[in-house]
């Protein structure tokens, strides 16, 4: 994806292209990690716990606990593919800042929910447990490199394609700061209706994991 982009775009477009990569790929090495050192002390756990029964006993006996880890385990492989698709959009021009944002929230997100899951049954003084929460703060530090590249990369955007106004006569600046006006409206009251919306949906994905 950098290629292509070195190939077609340059200057402001390339420079931020280059950043969303860079903390992008920085990101999804950390992730990859952090799964490694999840099934590796989910392994323990397992052989901790199981006394003489196999995995699959130990598992079907802890099916609340199994569950849990796997809804958490499938959120941060969900988060990750959502965050590639976003970045590759972004870099296409097809895509929004924002969606990459979210999408790196539901990684930092999921990323604690997995943890949470696995302390549970794992030994406090585990190493494994150590390398765990070592890789999940890896995750969330890249993942405040996404956002602060994506929030730069939107600001940068935004300043090379700034509208200039100085040759515009009173009646013209006149009629486009009404224009101005009305969309803040339109999008203050889009804001709301979104966050309502949120906050629905939110309520629903708790009752649903629970």
């Amino acid at each position: 994806m950098l290629d292509k982009s070195r190939a077609a775009d340059a200057g402001i477009k390339l420079e931020v292209n280059e950043r969303i990569l860079d903390a992008s790929r920085e990101l999804m090495k950390c992730i990859k990690i952090l799964i490694e050192k999840s099934k590796d002390l989910q392994r323990e756990i397992v052989g901790d716990g199981r006394d003489l029964a196999s995995a699959k006993d130990f598992y079907k006996r802890n099916h609340r606990w199994t569950e849990g880890l796997l809804s958490a385990a499938k959120a941060v492989g969900w988060g990750a593919s959502l965050l590639v698709d976003s970045a590759d959009k972004v870099v296409l021009g097809s895509g929004k800042f924002e969606e990459l944002i979210v999408a790196s929230h539901e990684v930092a997100a999921s990323t604690a929910q997995l943890v949470a899951a696995s302390r549970v049954k794992a030994s406090r003084h585990s190493d494994r447990l150590a390398k765990l929460k070592a890789a999940s703060k890896a995750v969330t530090e890249a993942t405040a490199g996404v956002v602060a590249s994506s929030k730069s990369g939107s600001k940068m955007t935004e300043e090379a394609s700034a509208a200039d106004f100085s040759s515009l006569s009173l009646t013209q600046s006149k009629r486009l700061e009404m224009d101005s006006q009305v969309r803040v409206l339109e999008l203050e009251n889009l804001l709301e209706k979104e966050r309502s919306k949120l906050s629905e949906l939110r309520r629903t994905h708790y009752h649903l994991a629970g």
